[in-house]
């Protein structure tokens, strides 16, 4: 994600010798909120796919938000559900396929990681930010990110379960844990986790929440809102970041 106040930076609330998060990836236009693309441009195009993906970059996203689970071999994949039921029609988790049942039975549909990461690399200025609805996705999804050399190019969001995963297989990562509860995340977790980010459910968001993240040297993102009038509204409150399924309306709205 396009990291818009550079003057602030990641908190350090680390253990003892961890090495400091990943520095962000350049900022796109010096005080522009960044605007991700929400599984791509979802109504545009299936979500998750590699044409939706496109739909959201070429609309001008400064990131798109894509979920990994894995296959029964252990293939990392773009899928936000457990089972392929809801977008491709088969009542089959998608833990219990190999990819090659997966592309199967979806015509090739379901993208692996590597080629979404391949997608992003044609938008020099963009970046993937990886959610993982399932922890156990998180060692895959990291190795396939540093095989892939797209690092500088990925950060990743989540619960504190995936975030935790995702910090032990990479010390190094940019993190975004996200949070949908009224009651701040614990200061133990956020030790643990070390985040970059503060990501918030948008109907939480206040200007005294986010001034508070900032203070605490966070960066602050809100998830996920379509409308003009909330954009701007998390505009006023200050937020560094949207996540959207409508790219090009949020964005004209910023």
């Amino acid at each position: 994600m396009a990291a818009v106040r550079a003057a602030r930076h990641a908190p350090a609330p680390a253990p003892p010798q961890a090495p400091s998060a990943r520095p962000a990836a350049p900022v796109p236009a010096t005080g522009r909120i960044a605007v991700i693309g929400h599984r791509g441009a979802p109504y545009d195009h299936r979500e998750n796919t590699l044409a939706s993906l496109r739909a959201a970059l070429e609309a001008g996203a400064d990131a798109v938000e894509i979920d990994v689970r894995l296959t029964a071999d252990r293939v990392p994949v773009l899928l936000h559900d457990p089972t392929l039921e809801r977008l491709w029609g088969h009542d089959r988790r998608l833990s219990s396929l190999t990819y090659s049942q997966v592309a199967e039975v979806t015509a090739g549909g379901v993208p692996t990681l590597r080629a979404a990461l391949a997608l992003t690399a044609e938008y020099p200025s963009a970046r993937a930010l990886i959610d993982l609805p399932d922890p156990a996705a998180a060692q895959a999804a990291v190795f396939e990110v540093h095989e892939s050399g797209a690092t500088d190019r990925v950060y990743y969001c989540g619960g504190g379960l995936s975030m935790l995963a995702v910090r032990a297989a990479d010390p190094a990562a940019e993190l975004a844990l996200s949070w949908c509860r009224t009651a701040p995340p614990r200061p133990e977790l956020l030790a643990r986790v070390r985040p970059r980010w503060l990501n918030y459910h948008f109907g939480l968001v206040t200007e005294g929440l986010v001034e508070r993240a900032h203070d605490d040297g966070y960066l602050f993102a809100a998830w996920t809102t379509d409308t003009p009038r909330t954009a701007r509204r998390l505009k006023r409150a200050g937020v560094d970041a949207v996540t959207t399924n409508r790219v090009s309306a949020v964005r004209a709205a910023l």
